[in-house]
């Protein structure tokens, strides 16, 4: 199975001078785990994540007044939508990551999550290939 039929086509993006708390509410309102963080002035994207905030937020830091550029990942690793979605677990998991961003002609076209994964590969006849 590839990549394009699990991804989400929802990008979420946020800027570097977002709050956490606001980045963390865009996640919440669009019901995705990350945002690609983009600024003109950088030459690639980057990425915040549910446990970029989680990490800020027990440490005790003010999510009101903390800046996603702070936190964020300083960048974030692709995808084609052309990849097997093994392919795609496999870096996952050999990056300790849990989303890749997934590009198509030097466009960004979607996020593929460990969510998104374990959705496709658990949903009713889904099979990656091995037994049941």
């Amino acid at each position: 199975m590839r990549v394009s039929v699990g991804m989400s086509d929802v990008v979420l993006r946020v800027g570097p001078d977002h709050t956490l708390r606001d980045a963390a509410s865009r996640m919440v309102g669009h019901g995705v785990g990350a945002a690609i963080v983009e600024d003109e002035n950088w030459p690639v994207p980057r990425i915040i994540t549910e446990r970029d905030i989680l990490k800020a937020l027990g440490t005790g830091l003010d999510p009101d007044s903390e800046k996603v550029s702070d936190h964020m990942s300083e960048s974030v690793i692709t995808a084609s939508p052309e990849w097997s979605m093994e392919r795609a677990a496999m870096e996952m998991s050999r990056r300790n990551i849990r989303h890749l961003a997934i590009y198509r002609d030097g466009e960004l076209v979607g996020v593929l999550s460990m969510r998104d994964i374990m959705r496709v590969w658990t949903s009713d006849g889904a099979t990656s290939g091995g037994p049941p």
